[in-house]
């Protein structure tokens, strides 16, 4: 069995990420677009700071998974809005191919939507009530 380096799975991924450009979700009936910066925060925190490795290899094996959460997606399941940047994250849960997933498109104002993350299988609060994701959508 031939064993992937953490360097082989980002090259590897980042190439199949820039193919990607540019899909549709049902749910917004517009495109979302994949850029730098989506890739970037597979890597990095908000704040500049490298996620673990282990993290990171996950988050880069789950990216076939978000895409197809994006491309059949009807539903949204969570809405932030941080009003003093004008910045909005929309939260999309499914069970793809096995793994409970997230995945997260941002948009800045009336710009464009763009893929932001996908956060593997994640816990919710014990009263399991409406809210799905204790934290900030922005740095996860």
């Amino acid at each position: 069995m031939k064993t992937t380096t953490y360097h082989q799975l980002r090259q590897s991924t980042y190439k199949k990420y820039k193919l990607i450009s540019k899909i549709h979700c049902p749910y917004f009936r517009k495109q979302i677009h994949f850029t730098s910066q989506g890739f970037w925060h597979l890597i990095y925190t908000g704040r500049n700071k490298p996620r673990d490795k282990k993290t990171q290899k996950l988050r880069l094996k789950l990216l076939n998974q978000a895409v197809k959460v994006i491309k059949t997606t009807n539903t949204l399941q969570e809405y932030q809005k941080i009003p003093y940047k004008n910045i909005y994250f929309y939260g999309f849960i499914a069970i793809i191919d096995g793994w409970k997933i997230k995945v997260i498109v941002k948009k800045r104002g009336k710009g464009k939507l763009v893929f932001w993350s996908v956060i593997p299988n994640w816990t919710t609060n014990n009263k399991r009530d409406r809210l799905l994701h204790k934290g900030n959508m922005e740095i996860d």
